[in-house]
């Protein structure tokens, strides 16, 4: 087993890494710890892994690191585990995974899979794997500007603060989007594989990670009180029933010239083609 792990997460994420290992440690579990150097490592040492013949590689970390490891297993029989490290864990609270030391080292022991069916995000002739989401507009502007020096001391709340911040100067132009070939236009948009968004927090009551296609949100009102109205529906589960809030479907998506990011980490700028993966990935569940 190879567990990949982030060492700029920070002191306390190691710390809790640490205590998922000694568990796994103590009940006989061979593993191998791998530290990425810069961006995209994680998926190198993920993809050599699989090539060698590694039984299990582990993404210890948040949706991004999980990206990453995720672009180095596609097209692979390899599974994928999780240790969820990161300040949201979107995906690890879509597939219900668990959070404690012993109860991570158990699912991981036990090596039960599901089908993950992740999207694939193409800009200037770049591909970029994700799991769970690409948003452009607003929330593309927050994680863009977004300190991680800030990030790793606030944890969700330096996006609250970012987020008020890109209220305040952020221009909130209308973005283009074709979605399965009929263009239309918002305020703001996330193209979501799963139903959660920022944790656990619902935007697409009925989208599943475990299937090809993406639910499109967007948002048609825009402005700052419009954007902190949104802010605010979100830890109430009600952002997806709000006022000018659509919700549809699709299995291909093209958004305009605008930056966008990837499972909360900065991307690139558009225009930006949005398709499913050629194949599933297995991933490790409780």
């Amino acid at each position: 087993m190879l567990i990949i792990f982030n060492p700029a997460a920070g002191r306390r994420r190691a710390q809790r890494l640490w205590r998922v290992l000694d568990v796994m440690v103590q009940n006989g579990v061979k593993l191998e710890i791998a530290e990425t150097l810069h961006s995209g490592h994680a998926t190198e040492l993920a993809r050599t892994a699989s090539s060698e013949g590694m039984r299990l590689v582990v993404a210890a970390g948040g949706d991004g690191t999980i990206a990453e490891v995720a672009a180095g297993l596609a097209g692979s029989d390899t599974p994928m585990g999780i240790i969820p490290l990161g300040t949201a864990n979107v995906l690890a609270h879509e597939l219900g995974l668990p959070f404690a030391p012993s109860a991570v080292a158990a699912a991981l022991a036990f090596g039960r899979t599901r089908a993950l069916w992740p999207g694939v995000a193409s800009t200037g002739g770049v591909a970029r794997l994700f799991v769970q989401m690409i948003g452009a507009g607003f929330d593309a502007e927050v994680v863009h500007h977004l300190s991680l020096p800030l990030k790793r001391a606030l944890g969700k709340g330096a996006y609250v603060l970012q987020g008020l911040r890109e209220a305040i100067r952020y221009r909130f132009p209308q973005i283009a989007i074709t979605i399965d070939g009929v263009a239309t236009e918002a305020g703001s948009v996330i193209v979501t594989k799963g139903r959660y968004y920022a944790g656990h927090y619902t935007l697409a009551p009925d989208a599943s990670p475990m299937a090809p296609g993406f639910t499109v949100a967007m948002f048609d009102r825009a402005g700052p009180l419009s954007a902190l109205a949104y802010g605010a529906a979100l830890p109430l589960n009600m952002i997806h029933q709000m006022p000018g809030v659509r919700l549809q479907r699709a299995q291909e998506v093209t958004l305009g010239a605008y930056l966008t990011q990837t499972d909360g980490d900065p991307c690139g700028i558009g225009p930006t083609v949005v398709r499913n993966a050629a194949t599933p990935i297995r991933v490790v569940v409780a």
